[in-house]
């Protein structure tokens, strides 16, 4: 039996395992399905409905459908008004998690990192993330020797080795390795619903976090730094790519096929679908089909006009996506903070330098091989 993809985007539907467990406590429950764990065997009886189809809760009153009776009954405070944000409509089940919430709308973050001063909505946000700055990582893997510094990334991690995939978006039928990607990938994807609203230009996001990604376009801050450099990047995942490249840390994920190299999991999936001539991602307007996600969402834009353009403030030239608009919106600076070695050129980004030193390599290379091996053409001066 399928859900409604608007019933998934509800904060405690599907997910209600997610909502209670803690990173710092053992969880000696395993969901023998997808290998899942948990601090408590109700929380695990629980996580084992989203395995059952056909086991599902409806509600009286609208009829919508829920994979757990904790679901269903958080669903109800919608009937009955309790807990619910006047922001963005959202409901929850204690005054405690409404409180939290609110703070996403209000822009408070009471907890401080006593070493760089960032600052978080809740404890336990901070207590991960202080978990960089001591490089702790307590959840280790069994089967390599990769340790994470949060269990739901040894879990994410864990399907690289076993591949499992046991949640399908039935909308779709993409597989997903845990039930939160899932739910994320319903509420980006297949959910118009955008109750996240930039203080500065009032554009509407899905999320917080691409909420947050976006306001540093307004406010300029970079709050990842490299610790081997003094780069600093807007967004994790640039940083992720700087490690790798520049610094040779972390771990490359290598297609089977033609031996060609990823910086995560989800790139290596998309690159795959060449090979396999895979489209999981369709059109709902027309026939057209596509391999990458971000391929659709381009092909909305332009030939259906859904979407967000993304406008440059200074030459009103429009962009598909936010990190498109950051990247341009450089050219606009006088500064140039990356500087050749070899030469006194100055570039805007990190791949323009990387282009620009092919050209002293393949100089050095013709020098080699004209004083070495004499391959090549020498130029004689006709007068001396």
């Amino acid at each position: 039996m399928e859900l409604d993809a608007a019933d998934k985007c509800q904060p405690f539907e599907i997910k209600t395992e997610d909502t209670t467990e803690h990173d710092d406590k053992p969880k000696p429950y395993l969901c023998t399905v997808c290998d899942k764990r948990f601090t408590r065997k109700d929380h695990l009886n629980v996580h084992r409905q989203t395995h059952i189809v056909d086991n599902v809760y409806s509600c009286s009153e609208c009829e919508k459908r829920y994979l757990s009776q904790s679901a269903l009954r958080r669903h109800k405070y919608i009937h009955t008004g309790k807990y619910k944000c006047t922001e963005c409509d959202n409901c929850y089940g204690s005054s405690r998690n409404l409180a939290v919430h609110r703070r996403s709308h209000s822009g408070e973050k009471p907890f401080e990192c006593s070493v760089c001063s960032k600052r978080f909505t809740e404890a336990g946000n901070l207590v991960k993330h202080s978990r960089i700055h001591s490089e702790e990582k307590p959840y280790k893997c069994h089967m390599c020797d990769k340790a994470f510094s949060q269990s739901g990334h040894l879990n994410s991690h864990m399907s690289v080795h076993t591949g499992d995939k046991p949640y399908k978006c039935s909308l779709c039928n993409i597989n997903f390795s845990q039930s939160n990607n899932l739910q994320r990938h319903i509420c980006r994807v297949h959910s118009n619903r955008r109750p996240y609203h930039c203080p500065y230009c009032g554009k509407m996001f899905k999320t917080e976090d691409h909420l947050k990604c976006h306001v540093r376009i307004h406010t300029g801050a970079k709050p990842y730094s490299c610790r081997h450099c003094s780069e600093r990047f807007t967004q994790h995942n640039q940083l992720k790519t700087h490690l790798l490249k520049s610094h040779n840390e972390g771990t490359w994920f290598t297609c089977e096929i033609c031996e060609k190299t990823f910086i995560s999991p989800s790139h290596l999936q998309c690159h795959v679908h060449i090979h396999t001539g895979a489209k999981p991602y369709s059109c709902r307007h027309c026939s057209e089909r596509f391999t990458q996600h971000n391929h659709l969402k381009t092909h909305l834009l332009k030939s259906h006009n859904e979407g967000t353009w993304f406008t440059c403030e200074i030459c009103e030239k429009t962009f598909i996506s936010a990190s498109h608009l950051q990247r341009h919106s450089v050219r606009h600076s006088a500064v140039k903070p990356y500087v050749c070695s070899e030469c006194p050129k100055r570039f805007y980004t990190d791949s323009e330098l990387k282009r620009h030193h092919r050209v002293h390599s393949e100089y050095k290379l013709k020098q080699h091989l004209l004083k070495s091996h004499n391959e090549g053409t020498w130029f004689t001066c006709h007068i001396c």
